[in-house]
């Protein structure tokens, strides 16, 4: 049987290195913050040591075999509701959210069941490796990366009843290779036309054809972005 002590020191060990990882996604203010990745943590470890130390009473038996890893394999597993919660898909960006927070999670669960295990320098390490990831490669994946995943787009707010019509024929006639045209709602009750265009669409295309849609009536506002540039404000 494990002793009080060791038990102490596992839980608050899974507790902190949960805190370490919870404190960078709290600062982003993403769902998952502080107490979650410490819940989930504390949670895994207490789960690995029930697994392991747990059924020390029952063993005694000879005709009773018991696997320890059990429980912690269902930890993996089990925490798989929590990361399906995190994840959110925006119809505006066409991108989907919370993937890394869902993987966080994932693997925090991992920290607290090494942790609860003994495996206290493995938990160490792999807190610190899952920190560099989630703090100090973000600005380089944003910097190289994903600027280069956005397609160009135009969002145009419309309020009139031809205003969509008239839209779509300013669209035809500059002849851009259109990759999706996302028509939403707005809680004001307006259209939002978000228009996804290929790649190869060039910068100065984009401006071109954001002029002609000024021309449209019944256009509120309209928007652009080429490749990997931030969006211009709405004209």
């Amino acid at each position: 049987m494990i002793a009080p002590q060791d038990i102490l020191i596992r839980l608050l060990l899974a507790a902190l290195l949960g805190a370490v990882i919870g404190v960078n996604r709290g600062r982003l203010e993403w769902a998952a913050g502080l107490r979650t990745h410490m819940l989930v943590s504390v949670g895994a470890a207490l789960a690995m040591i029930v697994s392991a130390f747990g059924f020390a009473d029952v063993l005694r038996r000879p005709d009773i075999v018991l696997d320890p890893s059990r429980i912690a394999a269902q930890v993996i597993s089990g925490v798989g509701f929590l990361g399906a919660g995190t994840i959110l898909f925006l119809q505006r960006e066409q991108v989907i959210r919370g993937l890394t927070t869902a993987a966080g999670l994932w693997a925090v669960s991992a920290i607290g069941l090494a942790a609860g295990s003994g495996l206290f320098f493995a938990a160490i390490i792999a807190t610190a490796v899952i920190w560099v990831i989630l703090a100090l490669l973000k600005p380089i994946e944003r910097r190289f990366i994903r600027t280069r995943n956005r397609r160009p787009r135009v969002t145009a707010r419309l309020g009139g009843s031809r205003a969509l019509a008239a839209m779509e024929e300013v669209l035809s006639r500059h002849h851009l290779a259109t990759f999706k045209i996302v028509l939403r709602r707005h809680e004001s009750g307006e259209d939002v036309v978000d228009l996804l265009f290929e790649r190869s669409v060039r910068a100065e295309q984009m401006a071109a054809l954001v002029d002609s849609l000024r021309q449209v009536e019944g256009l509120r506002s309209v928007s652009y972005a080429a490749a990997g540039e931030a969006r211009i404000p709405p004209t």
